[in-house]
């Protein structure tokens, strides 16, 4: 891909990052190729909310006259930013103009970082209002996913992961609080890390749906997203090795009773299943029997952080879609009535205390509880993201959400 004199698009963030480096490209001329390919492909996807044309030529041009571009580490790679995370210059969509808070006077952390590394934010990308759904549409588009346009990209990162999978931007940002970049990256095959607690700088909305977001991002391969992951961190970016033998839990259980995966999904399992087991790893069958205090918890969570995030903003719910105000008006009658502290209570040792307590080998990972400074409860893996001790168990963050 470095020798391709037509086009950079559809090249790899290391592919470009390397090229520009070494001087066989330059980053304004990547940034103007894929903004040529977003006027081309990006009206029939509405995968950005804001393209930064002229910005991102002129902040490719100042990459390009950097002393120190030969250790930047994502030197000339165009990427998005999800609309619910501050850039400078630009209003935060939050995914609808009634929800649009005023513009930003500085870069959110995340952002700073990547541009830090010599990343060019070449615009922000869509998502849902307020990030409630698992589909990116609004009351004026609907974001298209690439492979077929009739389909959702989901969400609510789906405006970044439409335009990574499509190949409008190598690498994108995205954030996750239940489900909202591993959702986008299944629906659009790509790579996407829900990174562990705290291993990336959030700082988003009231408290970060009472901590279960984080910022993260979404890619075509994992060494891209290793080098998003690790720049966005704040770490050097680590070199990919393989792994040793590794057991690997295989579930077809959904957290939520009656459902249940379709053949599609479940022939997907099986055949990642087989690839496993092809590579040398082995594949266990790990199914922790969830309660219907699961379900409830989560959308106990999902309808109050709703209602927390709209009234810490001080939105109008009245401009809101009608979805949004549904959605709001549930959530202020759970938190207000504390069903969502009666939820949170059923916590993991009371719905499976029998599959918590069985020996490491056998339900894979080992887990123990924290308290943070303000009394919040989680349950998280003894080893985290890259080994740093923190991280998400898994299920969507279930267990964290039920703490």
């Amino acid at each position: 891909m470095e020798n391709l004199a037509t086009t950079w698009v559809g090249a790899t963030a290391k592919q470009i990052s390397r090229a520009v480096r070494r001087g066989d490209t330059t980053a304004t001329q990547v940034v103007a190729d894929h903004l040529e390919q977003i006027a081309i492909s990006d009206p029939a996807l509405a995968a950005f909310r804001v393209v930064r044309a002229g910005e991102a030529i002129a902040e490719a041009e100042k990459v390009d006259d950097q002393e120190d571009l030969a250790n930047l580490p994502l030197a000339g790679v165009p990427v998005a930013v999800k609309e619910n995370t501050p850039v400078a210059g630009l209003p935060t969509w939050h995914g609808s103009a009634a929800a649009r808070s005023a513009v930003a006077e500085e870069d959110h952390e995340v952002v700073r970082r990547l541009r830090g590394a010599g990343a060019v934010v070449v615009g922000v990308t869509r998502m849902p209002e307020l990030g409630l759904w698992g589909t990116t549409d609004g009351d004026q588009e609907v974001t298209r996913n690439p492979w077929a346009l009739e389909r959702t990209p989901g969400g609510s990162s789906g405006g970044s992961a439409a335009a990574v999978a499509a190949g409008l931007v190598p690498i994108a940002h995205g954030n996750d609080g239940l489900g909202s970049v591993r959702i986008p990256a299944a629906c659009c095959g790509l790579v996407g890390l829900k990174p562990g607690r705290g291993v990336i700088p959030c700082d988003l909305g009231l408290d970060g749906w009472l901590g279960l977001t984080e910022n993260g991002i979404l890619a075509t391969t994992v060494a891209d997203a290793t080098l998003g992951f690790s720049v966005m961190a704040g770490r050097a970016p680590a070199k990919l090795v393989q792994p040793e033998r590794l057991r690997v839990g295989v579930s077809l259980r959904a957290p939520v009773a009656g459902i249940r995966p379709d053949e599609p999904n479940r022939e997907a399992v099986a055949k990642a299943s087989k690839a496993l087991v092809g590579l040398g790893h082995d594949t266990i069958t790990a199914d922790p029997p969830y309660s219907t205090a699961v379900g409830l918890a989560g959308l106990a969570t999902w309808f109050a952080c709703a209602y927390r995030e709209a009234d810490a903003a001080g939105l109008d719910t009245r401009t809101l879609q009608p979805r949004t105000r549904r959605h709001i008006a549930l959530g202020r009658f759970v938190w207000r009535r504390a069903v969502h502290d009666i939820a949170r209570a059923q916590g993991p040792e009371r719905i499976a205390p029998e599959w918590w307590r069985q020996p490491s080998s056998t339900r894979l990972r080992d887990y123990y509880r924290v308290e943070d400074a303000a009394g919040r409860r989680y349950w998280i893996y003894r080893e985290g993201v890259a080994g740093d001790g923190r991280g998400g168990p898994p299920n969507w963050f279930i267990h964290g959400l039920l703490g």
